[in-house]
């Protein structure tokens, strides 16, 4: 292994002021107030605020407040550094209205994802089938942990006009684990690729899958697809799996993609590791390590946020230089991409990435 790095338009609340909506009727100028209020609403619900006790009074406000990796009152204190980008507004709530009224689900809402109003505001969205109940409980995710109800025949179709509704032409789905399923969900994998590319010959399609238990034949049928990028995330080091990831193992989801190159080498891998849950700098180089032995192409690390107080503690906030130290190794493994930084995750500027993609290796 090598040496591992060294870390030590403003839119206004007033909408009818706003010549844009001189023409929209006074009802649909409320249903967007309506709809941007109910969008910032959630938002502002997604991080964990503590109580008036925990509060820094402002003589207490130094700069390093605030870049000390320090607790207070039993919680680490959140870095200056970690300002999500929020978007633009009327665009987001666009976004939200498509996706309400096709009743999609996505991980954007349902994993609290710090990006969802930057990503919304660009008419990106990850879609979430299988429906919003997980058959596992991982400690660091928000989705709901519990009996899933079954699967939508519509759900594909419905995904797919969402797609197209929104323009996309970079598609990124994912889905909860459904482990009570025979095949975990694989053939409703397959109609909902198969719906997408109907319904937009041209999309690139990038697939982020559960495990599936390892079973190959599963494993197979939903790559046979062809994505043009199959993701499966290892989360995170292997001696946090039985406290972050209960019910998956390590050595199952590297070889999960390693299969997938196997089974047809012309299709990209990729995978996600957060940090910041009390791994060690030799424990992420050695994961990245193992996964460019294993033949994954695109490799994405970001920061660990709890999104609720049932979940487990942030042990440590890296630095963005850290990030970078560890995007450099990454480069020096030779992976064809790697992004890593405070706020990536698995499908931030998936397209992007995909177009600076280097050709994978043979």
């Amino acid at each position: 292994m090598k040496d591992p790095p060294k870390f030590q338009r403003k839119t206004s609340t007033k909408l009818r002021g706003d010549p844009s909506t001189a023409l929209v009727p006074r009802s649909a100028q409320d249903d967007v107030e309506k709809t941007i209020m109910i969008f910032y609403r959630s938002i502002i619900s997604r991080f964990t605020v503590p109580d008036s006790s925990t509060l820094i009074s402002p003589d207490q406000v130094t700069k390093s407040t605030f870049t000390d990796d320090t607790h207070l009152n039993g919680q680490l204190r959140m870095p200056e550094w970690l300002k999500a980008k929020t978007g633009k507004a009327r665009q987001t709530a666009k976004t939200g209205a498509v996706l309400d009224d096709l009743k999609i689900v996505t991980v954007c809402e349902e994993a609290r994802c710090p990006n969802i109003g930057e990503c919304w505001s660009h008419r990106t969205a990850t879609f979430m089938i299988c429906g919003e109940r997980c058959t596992r409980a991982c400690a660091f995710c928000n989705i709901s942990t519990a009996k899933p109800l079954a699967l939508n025949a519509d759900e594909p179709a419905r995904v797919a006009e969402a797609a197209k509704r929104l323009g996309l032409k970079y598609v990124v789905i994912t889905s909860v684990d459904r482990d009570d399923l025979k095949d975990g969900g694989a053939a409703h994998w397959v109609a909902t690729i198969e719906a997408v590319r109907n319904a937009i010959p041209d999309a690139k399609v990038e697939i982020l899958t559960p495990d599936f238990k390892g079973h190959i034949r599963d494993i197979e049928t939903v790559a046979a697809t062809r994505p043009d990028i199959y993701n499966h995330n290892i989360e995170t080091v292997p001696r946090l799996y039985q406290t972050a990831r209960r019910g998956s193992k390590y050595e199952r989801s590297l070889e999960l993609l390693r299969h997938v190159k196997r089974f047809d080498k012309n299709i990209k891998t990729k995978s996600g590791l957060m940090v910041g849950l009390g791994e060690t700098a030799e424990e992420v180089c050695q994961v990245m390590d193992d996964m460019h032995a294993h033949q994954i192409d695109f490799v994405t690390i970001g920061q660990y946020l709890r999104p609720s107080p049932r979940h487990l503690d942030v042990q440590k906030y890296y630095h963005p230089k850290e990030f970078e130290e560890l995007k450099q190794y990454g480069k020096k493994l030779g992976f064809s991409m790697i992004a890593a930084g405070p706020f990536v995750r698995s499908s931030y500027h998936a397209a992007e990435d995909f177009d600076v993609m280097d050709t994978p290796r043979s």
